[in-house]
């Protein structure tokens, strides 16, 4: 019998390591993808590339660029870091179906049409005619799959992004707010140059469509950050693509026979976290999660809990951390860019401080190897999806353990690394031996 045929809609780096993880799990694998409409550049960091790493995704590892040295120009502090490295998005795509192709995962290129169902399984329409079912779906397209009905949806946001060819120089990118939003940019080696800008969809006062060249070229004049690093490059009109950076949560991620992973299973505002480690954070559970669900249907409620609960604690934490960045500028807390996105999404801190008295023992849904299981975990204030293992002992018998007065008979009967690992997680958590 033949293993399942798994459809992964788009080749990026949510799409690919997922496919890559279902891949060395046996199954058969088609990715689908166009390739991306506009050029563009991220800045990621070390934490990236250590994910890239993890999944296989080495080509896609190898195409970014050195460390280069980074302006931070916020609430009226300038700062300069040397940790960020460029990925020339073009590059980096190419990178990604190479891994694709060196792992053996077949590869389509084109437009998706129209999905539907046919029978048990899901089928799948290019434009140029072609038919393909699947025994299973994965949509990794981003911002561009179809969305359905959102569950949270934070302060519309425009972002318009411009780029243009200057002289070769000094690679570089930089970061700076603005009384209606805030800018990022990034000039390559080769001298392409990058310019995003980023505002409150409904308070921003754009001119029409064929005018945002002129008036992008206007704002890059009037900021001494962006001449700083493009120059006199930046004060020419260049072409404008505009897209939406809103911060979307939608209502459900996961059924019986499809799943949602990377911007597509939750978007959020560019300023909380890079794209790509976003991408890499909800697609690496993703092929347990339909292993479980293709293996073990009786676990199929278990498994779409665990990927549900994991994509809405996840978006929570970017959302938080990014209203704590718009938090840190004071200067223009009353315009209305910066007052939509200093409360939202809610006021819980992004960390809160650990407490003792308030770990629980409770049944979740756990990644153990390669599926989703049900196991007793320890929940923490700062860790509500709770925490199984430490340096692999099993943590709720010993806090049922503390709870009822033995840990010390508990701990002893740890090997000695172990019950030091233990001992220091109890100590952040606040016991008092």
């Amino acid at each position: 019998m033949n293993a399942p045929r798994i459809a992964v809609l788009g080749a990026g780096p949510a799409g690919c390591a997922v496919a890559l993880g279902l891949q060395r799990l046996g199954y058969r694998v088609w990715v689908i993808s166009e390739w991306r409409r506009f050029a563009a550049v991220e800045g990621v960091s070390a934490r990236v590339l250590e994910g890239l790493r993890q999944v296989g995704l080495h080509q896609a590892l190898a195409s970014a660029a050195p460390p280069t040295p980074r302006r931070v120009r916020w609430s009226g502090v300038d700062q300069l870091l040397n940790d960020e490295r460029l990925l020339d998005r073009p590059l980096f795509d190419a990178a990604l179906r190479r891994d694709l192709a060196d792992a053996g995962v077949e590869l389509l290129q084109g437009r998706i049409r129209q999905l539907g169902q046919q029978g048990e399984q899901q089928r799948i329409v290019l434009e140029d005619g072609r038919s393909l079912l699947a025994d299973f779906l994965v949509e990794a397209r981003g911002r561009q799959a179809p969305l359905g009905e959102g569950r949270l949806r934070g302060p519309e946001t425009l972002s318009l992004l411009s780029s243009w060819q200057a002289e070769p120089g000094r690679a570089g990118s930089a970061v700076e707010s603005l009384a209606d939003g805030w800018s990022w940019m990034a000039a390559l080696a080769d001298g392409r140059c990058y310019w995003q800008i980023t505002l409150d969809a409904a308070a921003a006062e754009l001119p029409p469509r064929d005018e945002l060249p002129a008036y992008c070229a206007a704002r890059r004049q009037a900021s001494a950050l962006v001449q700083a690093l493009f120059g006199d490059s930046a004060n020419a009109a260049a072409p404008v693509h505009a897209r939406s950076s809103t911060a979307i949560l939608p209502r459900q991620v996961v059924g019986p026979g499809w799943i949602r992973v990377g911007d597509a299973a939750m978007a959020v505002d560019p300023l909380s976290g890079n794209g790509v480690f976003q991408s890499l954070s909800s697609a690496l559970q993703a092929p347990a999660v339909i292993n479980t669900l293709l293996q073990h249907p009786e676990r199929t409620q278990l498994a779409c809990r665990f990927h549900q609960q994991r994509i809405e604690h996840l978006f929570m934490r970017f959302a938080r951390t990014g209203r704590d960045f718009y938090t840190a500028e004071p200067r223009w807390a009353d315009a209305a860019f910066w007052r939509a996105r200093r409360g939202w999404p809610d006021a819980q801190p992004l960390h809160v401080d650990a407490d003792i008295a308030r770990l629980q023992v409770a049944s979740m849904p756990v990644l153990n190897d390669v599926l989703i299981d049900e196991a007793e975990v320890v929940l923490t204030v700062d860790q509500p999806l709770g925490i199984w293992h430490i340096d692999g002992v099993t943590l709720a018998p010993i806090v049922r353990s503390l709870q009822a007065g033995r840990l010390e008979a508990a701990l002893a009967a740890l090997a000695p690394a172990s019950r030091r690992a233990v001992q220091g997680w109890l100590l952040q958590q606040g016991y008092l031996p």
